[in-house]
């Protein structure tokens, strides 16, 4: 809901207005102000961390679970909850004038996403989480038929595989999984992919990361889909890392069918997320099946029927303006900049093996390492421990990787150069905890 839209309730819902007014009021007293707009581009990267309220006793380098917000969104996500309890049906049943609702607030996070992502607001839906939204692709595909062929990767997110798995068990899909080669270059990426193809020629859906939940390898998505494209193969592109962390639109992927978490890079509270289908291919995903009702014209009946937070829903513009406060160019360059600064200072350690080429196309913020020797689940546990124990590093081991698990290390938008300063001291003391 817009400010003129919030105020228009206040205006014209004579019988709650009063209670309503005294508790926006109460909330402005709490410190829960209307932020100053937010101008593109007016951020400076280098104050960032100073725009976020969080433990500094801590080296939090695990960001890839959800990203925090900055303080401005949430003081809106604060105010906008407190509205939320405030208005309840009254809001929600899309009954005031103006159209001062549920169906309005929706719109506007749809064209907040829409406009941050370079594409039609009709292209777009809100999920609860960047797993439903590529899970709704993945399971809600209709040209699907028992004996074809559905590809997935070791370095998909497991939600994903799960969901492909689910394709082989329920719709008689036939499973293939192959691992991505190490090192992974563009050149040996794409000739796993091409072999892939090759070899399954009744396939026909794919799963391509953007970026990988596991090590942090950021893929050549574009050449990709071209290529299962020409073998006349569908891709369902997981984004949940790359939106609003790499600079790009949802175009430069050439794909049909992509989700992602609102979450993570943009900044929005918990239980948001989106996906993407291009117009022309909307009738390929079907309705839910809770929506029997639904017009199948519109992307929101793709969504299960559900009450979401809707608070939450609302503080999206908020956090796609603080986006683009600090600009999708200078934010990918500060957070490959603390990503460097980390990784540069353990060129020279041995035992220390970084899991993604030096290409800058290949890595963003995300990157995951190996010790020499870390090759049990245990043992990759018990550097995520000792780094935490010894040291207050928080990084988060990862498993799935066919080689052998790793230590995904995350920088986020409020990270210091101390934070990545003291993992790169630590490993240069543990580096050779198992040789």
């Amino acid at each position: 809901m817009t400010t003129a839209d919030r105020r228009q309730f206040l205006q014209s819902a004579a019988l709650g207005a009063p209670l309503l007014l005294g508790g926006m009021e109460a909330a402005a007293a709490q410190g829960m102000s209307e932020p100053h707009g937010l101008k593109p581009n007016s951020i400076i990267p280098a104050d960032l961390p100073k725009l976020f309220d969080v433990d500094v006793s801590i080296h939090n380098l695990e960001n890839g679970y959800w990203g925090i917000m900055p303080r401005v969104v949430a003081q809106e996500y604060q105010r906008q909850s407190a509205f939320i309890n405030e208005t309840n049906s009254i809001w929600a049943r899309n009954v005031l004038p103006g159209g001062a609702c549920l169906a309005a607030g929706g719109r506007e996070a749809r064209e907040a996403i829409a406009r941050q992502v370079g594409c039609s607001v009709d292209e777009i839906a809100i999920t609860q989480s960047g797993a439903q939204a590529i899970d709704t692709l993945i399971l809600n595909y209709r040209p699907l038929k028992a004996g074809d062929a559905v590809i997935c990767c070791d370095l998909d997110y497991d939600a994903m595989i799960s969901a492909v798995e689910w394709l082989g068990s329920r719709r008689g899909a036939q499973v293939v999984k192959f691992s991505m080669p190490e090192p992974a270059t563009a050149a040996n990426i794409l000739a796993a992919y091409e072999d892939v193809l090759k070899r399954t020629p009744n396939a026909k859906l794919m799963v391509v990361t953007q970026v990988s939940n596991r090590t942090g390898l950021v893929t050549p998505v574009r050449e990709i889909v071209a290529m299962a494209r020409a073998r006349g193969v569908d891709t369902v592109v997981d984004a949940a890392h790359g939106v609003a962390c790499l600079d790009f639109q949802i175009s430069d992927l050439g794909a049909d069918f992509v989700g992602w978490s609102v979450h993570k890079w943009t900044s929005a509270p918990l239980g948001t997320g989106a996906f993407y289908i291009r117009k022309s291919r909307l009738v390929d995903i079907d309705v839910a099946a809770t929506h029997r009702d639904a017009d199948p014209a519109d992307i929101t009946s793709r969504l299960p029927s559900a009450t979401v937070n809707f608070a939450a829903v609302l503080a999206i513009p908020k956090a796609v303006e603080f986006h683009f406060a600090i600009g999708a160019a200078a934010k990918e360059k500060h957070l490959r900049t603390l990503r460097n600064r980390w990784v540069d200072a353990l060129r020279d350690v041995p035992n220390v093996e970084i899991c993604v080429p030096d290409d800058p196309a290949r890595y963003c913020t995300m990157t995951s390492f190996r010790l020499k020797g870390m090759d049990s689940d245990a043992k990759a546990q018990a550097v995520q421990a000792r780094l935490f124990e010894k040291y207050k590093i928080l990084t988060v081991w990862r498993k799935g990787v066919a080689k052998a698990p790793v230590i995904r290390v995350t920088p986020g938008l409020y990270t210091r150069t101390e934070d990545v300063d003291a993992l790169a001291r630590a490993l240069r003391v543990e580096h050779a905890m198992y040789v």
